[in-house]
């Protein structure tokens, strides 16, 4: 699959190694592409987030980011969702980490890889992958470019990454209108 990858989303897959790497994280996830993706200059992906003002944001994306993680994985979404429950989400952090320390619920199992010190992507990354080759088949395009990267982690609904962009009014169809106009509609149908 990696052949029909352009440049641009090589590139990406690549520089969410890097961040994978840099954050100390044994595996490479959805939110590692979607930061490589934001590192992005000049390419499809890059248009379609700047249209849609992401780029601009990136702080308070990562800063979601970084909220999902510290609460193992549970998205602003899903804690608001928990809390019509009654169910503090803030104050089941605050007990895990009081007693296993800050950041417990963090990555949790996902320690730097020993040996080759290459890091496996996770099942969720994996699943975006194979989704931005449906995307692009369904497209009718030849090659898997970074545009199609991005669809994919849009299109992943419950993702982490799908809530937090949703959050920042980036969705599949508002992604697609921004790098495809309104003749994405046809795409979309095909992609499914």
């Amino acid at each position: 699959m990696f052949e029909r990858f352009t440049r641009a989303a090589r590139a990406v897959v690549t520089g969410a190694v890097g961040h994978a790497e840099r954050a100390g994280s044994g595996t490479v996830g959805e939110e590692h592409l979607l930061l490589a993706l934001l590192d992005r200059e000049g390419t499809r992906a890059a248009f379609a987030l700047t249209a849609l003002g992401i780029t601009d944001r990136r702080a308070s994306v990562e800063a979601a980011l970084a909220r999902t993680r510290r609460r193992g994985g549970l998205t602003d979404a899903d804690t608001e969702a928990l809390a019509e429950f009654g169910i503090d989400v803030s104050e089941i952090v605050a007990r895990v980490e009081e007693a296993h320390g800050e950041g417990a619920l963090r990555d949790a199992g996902a320690a730097a890889p020993r040996g080759s010190g290459r890091r496996p992507f996770t099942r969720d990354a994996k699943k975006v992958l194979e989704k931005s080759l449906r995307i692009a088949v369904g497209r009718g395009d030849r090659s898997i470019g970074d545009e199609h990267l991005l669809l994919a982690l849009t299109a992943r609904p419950g993702g982490v990454v799908a809530d937090v962009l949703a959050e920042h009014d980036a969705t599949y169809p508002t992604v697609e209108r921004a790098l495809y106009g309104d003749g994405g509609a046809a795409g979309r149908a095909k992609a499914g």
